[in-house]
């Protein structure tokens, strides 16, 4: 049976039916095939990109491989390293109402951000800190004196995709300053248990989202840490990871790959080797786990679109 069934209309009957097409079922069920809606790619991205030349944004754009509209480094999110010179500010192409939420992370440097919207106070960021900003608004990133670098993710390509626009905020500008984050993580990875946790990490939540526990109603970030001389399990999500490196040591790298043999192991993996200040992109439905065989801790954060995700339902987290 063909891909598309062909219908024979009167001519008079084209101006109603317009663009409607109809599929045989099994051969149009699960469109996610090269030829249609290709998988996510495994991707890295690493500091040298940003690592000079003047203040920009640049985009960890994959959409030429995703077959979407781009910018984008998932079919819903769009990571971006921002690059910032001393002194000057950086307002991203992104129109006020282009994204629902957008989250960045200080990797070097220290600032200010404001909306560009008249009469908005600013808010400050250093190194080590997590911003959540609302939708709605435009916002200027302004380096201080010994300039910036951000890691900045945002859901513009998921809008894109809907063909809406934010009109208001879902919840306020929030920081998550970096020295209490490292200090509550530092009380996890302490406890007695930590060494049989999956994840040693703490999660970034907002209180206007209860039933999620996300940072923003759309976006997921935690922050985490792989010890010296362990490994976290595999686990596996619906949901696309973002991730960033803040810090590590040499001999930290993530292993990725679609299946687990009967030890639990994963079978046939992508290695991705950690450098400071790198990101790299963890596809949906893929088991990932992550491993430390050098003497220092290292250090990632993931942002992914799971606080959709699990409003929906489909975030489908597993364990090995």
């Amino acid at each position: 049976m063909p891909d598309t069934l062909t219908i024979e209309v009167l001519d008079n009957a084209l101006a109603t039916w317009g663009d409607a097409e109809w599929f045989e079922y099994s051969k149009a069920a699960n469109p996610i095939r090269p030829s249609l809606s290709p998988q996510v790619p495994a991707q890295a991205f690493l500091p040298e990109l940003y690592a000079s030349g003047p203040t920009r944004l640049i985009p960890l754009d994959l959409s030429d491989k995703l077959r979407c509209d781009g910018p984008a480094t998932s079919p819903g999110l769009c990571a971006n390293f921002a690059r910032i010179l001393p002194g000057e500010t950086l307002i991203p192409d992104l129109a006020a109402g282009a994204a629902t939420s957008q989250v960045f992370y200080v990797i070097r440097g220290s600032g200010r951000t404001r909306s560009v919207a008249k009469g908005r106070s600013s808010i400050a960021w250093v190194k080590g800190d997590v911003v959540a900003l609302p939708g709605g608004a435009a916002y200027a990133h302004e380096a201080g004196e010994d300039g910036a670098a951000l890691y900045l993710v945002h859901d513009a390509p998921l809008l894109r995709h809907l063909g809406v626009t934010v009109d208001s905020p879902r919840f306020e500008p929030t920081v998550y300053p970096g020295d209490e984050t490292m200090s509550l993580l530092a009380g996890v990875a302490s406890n007695p248990e930590a060494a049989d946790r999956s994840r040693i990490s703490v999660l970034l939540g907002n209180k206007r989202f209860p039933q999620l526990r996300t940072i923003t109603h759309v976006i997921w970030t935690m922050y985490g840490i792989v010890q010296p001389g362990s490994m976290q399990k595999p686990h596996r999500h619906q949901s696309v990871a973002l991730d960033f490196i803040p810090a590590c040591g040499p001999g930290s790298y993530s292993l990725l790959g679609r299946e687990l043999d009967r030890e639990g192991n994963i079978v046939n993996p992508i290695r991705l080797d950690w450098t400071a200040g790198m990101a790299f992109v963890t596809p949906p439905g893929f088991w990932h786990a992550h491993f430390n065989e050098g003497d220092e801790p290292s250090y990632v954060l993931p942002i992914q679109d799971a606080g959709l995700q699990t409003y929906l339902r489909s975030l489908d987290i597993r364990f090995s």
